[in-house]
């Protein structure tokens, strides 16, 4: 994507860019380290680094960041280098999503850090967003290191798979409220921290394998490793199915009950490799409006 930056009051101001709005990026579900400030704006942390993203009008107002920072972090954080116009394009043929993406059109797909994706959607499973957004926090406020402070609040980073595995089931279960979830995180990040589980190379593997590498991590089932591979290593064939997802393609593909294996094949089919933007548009669209609730 072509855009301009421009400098305002410490600030950086992106302009002519497309297909970005701050609330569809955030709020589909795809990440938790984001914060809804009183004006609008989203406060988000990742690599490290705290920025707020502002839209206004038709600019996105960045602040926290300097251009190098940006361009050699955020832009491809941002997912920038892809043109979602076309994908748009190519996914509103189907007429269903054609009305979902004009409700979410500034939808964007996140790079995201393996790792702390990984923890992050083992946290998900059978969980609330807030609860999920709490836990990756606790987790980050108590083993993270300290980035700065912004608007009067703390922020961390996300910690290393060693700092996780080297408490007690106990702890990370009590400490950051995650219940049954506490023994799977721990078990996860000791085979990272240890080198029994390389996350990287699931970047060079194909779709179906890099499947079964992931659901042989403990709390790592196929809706989980879809998010994971969706979010975090851009395999976007992926059609991680949840309860939005499911009643929506239930509502308008299936026209009655399926199962999550049958709705996740479908998805794959219908949309091919594309399959993952069409799931987040269909996300968004379903949980805003309670299609099939």
């Amino acid at each position: 994507m072509t855009y301009t930056i421009e400098k305002a009051d410490n600030k950086l101001v992106l302009k002519n860019i497309k297909d970005f709005n701050p609330t569809h990026i955030f709020e589909n579900g795809q990440c938790f380290r984001w914060y809804k400030e009183d004006d609008g704006s989203y406060t988000t942390v990742a690599g490290g680094k705290v920025i707020n993203v502002l839209k206004d009008g038709d600019n996105i107002v960045i602040d926290g960041s300097d251009e190098k920072d940006w361009k050699e972090y955020w832009h491809h954080y941002f997912d920038l280098d892809r043109d979602y116009g076309e994908i748009k394009k190519e996914l509103s043929k189907d007429p269903i999503l054609e009305e979902a993406i004009q409700f979410g059109d500034g939808l964007r797909l996140l790079n995201q850090d393996p790792y702390e994706t990984v923890i992050s959607f083992m946290i998900s499973a059978n969980n609330q967003i807030q609860r999920i957004k709490n836990a990756v926090e606790m987790i980050s406020n108590d083993l993270g290191e300290y980035i700065g402070t912004y608007r009067g609040r703390e922020y961390y980073s996300f910690p290393d798979p060693e700092k996780l595995a080297a408490k007690s089931t106990e702890y990370i279960r009590e400490k950051y409220r995650v219940g049954f979830r506490g023994d799977r995180i721990r078990e996860v990040s000791r085979r990272i921290s240890e080198g029994e589980f390389d996350t990287q190379c699931i970047f060079e593997t194909g779709y179906s394998d890099a499947v079964n590498m992931l659901t042989t991590l403990p709390g790592v089932g196929p809706k989980v490793s879809g998010c994971i591979l969706l979010f975090a290593y851009d395999k976007t064939e992926a059609f991680p199915v949840d309860v939005w997802v499911k009643r929506v393609m239930e509502y308008f593909y299936f026209k009655r009950p399926a199962k999550r294996r049958e709705l996740e094949e479908s998805g794959e089919k219908i949309f091919g490799e594309l399959a993952g933007y069409a799931q987040q548009y269909l996300f968004y669209y379903a949980r805003e409006l309670g299609i099939g609730k």
